[in-house]
């Protein structure tokens, strides 16, 4: 004799159910999705001002052992010429982009510089992250 097993009407979930569970998992990513937005733009921004505060040791290192603040950023990786430079300042070996893909912003004055990034808007505003 064989031995068959016999399959129920309720083995297995309907349609209606699937549907349903779908539908909260839906409405779950819909709430959790915009939360975890803020968060990244959060985490850009402290990036940003961690890139800045460490580009901003790396010139006062520069400017210790130059007497001057550089000309460009690239002076930090790239000896721009003379003995006196001990870089690179910086560990990555290259001038890093702010979080949202650009170069950021220095400019140098006789005693002092200026460095910022555009922010997340990518445009000069009170957004932007300054040193």
């Amino acid at each position: 004799m064989m031995n068959s097993k016999r399959y129920s009407a309720k083995s297995g979930f309907t349609l209606i159910e699937v549907l349903l569970v779908v539908v909260i998992i839906g409405i779950l990513a819909a709430v959790a999705i915009p939360r975890l937005g803020g968060r990244v733009q959060q985490a850009e921004i402290a990036r940003a001002r961690s890139d800045i505060a460490a580009i901003s040791s790396a010139l006062r290192l520069y400017e210790l052992d130059m007497g001057r603040y550089p000309d460009n950023l690239n002076a930090l990786v790239n000896n721009p010429g003379g003995t006196r430079w001990q870089g690179p300042y910086l560990e990555a070996g290259a001038v890093p982009q702010d979080p949202w893909g650009r170069e950021y912003i220095y400019q140098r004055t006789d005693n002092h510089y200026r460095l910022r990034s555009l922010g997340p808007d990518g445009q000069e505003s009170s957004s932007d992250i300054t040193n």
